[in-house]
């Protein structure tokens, strides 16, 4: 069969609306993050501190990574934030999700909940500093007046971690939650209604039927969260600088001071591609363990 030629200038001319549409997605993709990716791997290979041209050094910054303590350690720090972090932050979410879709649908409560990640990491930083500061913040005045003694949350090591990670899931686990209310939503009413006429509780309504249908949903959830949660930041260099004794030199800390610090923008992008190989392989694992492309719903 043959297609009429104005068919075909048709189709040229929907060709070109698309590129025009998606050029300046692609001229972003390409300006910020592909070219910056393949440019750190590159200079991976390299020493290089702007002074100077890079200078090919092969793997040496990779066999440095290998045998620097501080590396591994700030690796250790970083999956104890983020199993800290994606542990409270998943189950809070959740429960928090099951609540509005239970009990409540009402949007006033929706907004209330997002409220905390519509402030930047660096504003809510700021405000748990002053909140858990030891001698004038709210949080231990609170404690002080219970009768309890005051802990220094953000200058002890066993508590700096566990602080800077319940300060982001304070942020965003009202994101995390609409996410999840989102992919309850798409689970029908009439299985509930049956489960409910069966004389099922809600406990078990909850394990047989939200947990298996909002898996997907959940699983996406929890890649984009252990995602973010490896490049923490900016609430470290707000509230503890990596202290106290290097207690939080989250691993994208240590980069920053490798490059901006000491100017070896060699070897922290070497760093970098080694954090980027980690989270591919850790995405890899989790996306084929939670089955994320498949639904139970038929």
């Amino acid at each position: 069969m043959t297609i009429p030629c104005g068919r075909h200038a048709e189709n040229r001319g929907d060709g070109r609306l698309a590129a025009v549409f998606v050029a300046p997605a692609l001229l972003g993709y390409t300006v910020f993050l592909l070219w910056p990716t393949l440019r750190g791997i590159y200079l991976s290979f390299t020493r290089f501190n702007l002074l100077t041209p890079a200078q090919w050094v092969g793997l040496d910054n990779y066999v440095r990574m290998l045998h620097d303590p501080i590396f591994w350690d700030s690796l250790r720090i970083t999956l104890v934030y983020v199993v800290v972090n994606i542990g409270v932050q998943t189950v809070s979410a959740l429960a928090v999700a099951v609540l509005l879709q239970r009990l409540t649908q009402s949007s006033v409560l929706r907004g209330i909940v997002l409220t905390p990640y519509l402030m930047s990491n660096v504003v809510a930083g700021i405000v748990w500093l002053w909140i858990l500061d030891t001698q004038l913040g709210i949080g231990n005045e609170v404690l002080a007046a219970l009768g309890l003694d005051r802990v220094p949350f953000l200058a002890d090591e066993t508590w700096a971690v566990p602080a800077i990670a319940l300060i982001n899931v304070w942020r965003h686990v009202g994101y995390t939650a609409l996410l999840l209310f989102a992919g309850l939503q798409a689970i029908p009413n009439d299985m509930y209604e049956a489960a409910k006429v069966d004389g099922a509780s809600e406990w078990r309504m909850f394990r047989r039927i939200t947990m298996p249908l909002l898996r997907p949903v959940l699983a996406v959830v929890l890649i984009m969260t252990v995602i973010g949660s490896f490049q923490v930041f900016d609430t470290v260099a707000v509230t503890t600088a990596g202290g106290p004794a290097n207690a939080t030199n989250v691993l994208q800390f240590y980069i920053y001071g490798a490059a901006f610090g000491r100017f070896q923008f060699g070897y922290a992008s070497a760093m970098s591609v080694a954090l980027l190989v980690v989270l591919s392989a850790i995405t890899f694992v989790q996306y084929r363990l939670t089955r994320a492309g498949r639904t139970d719903l038929g």
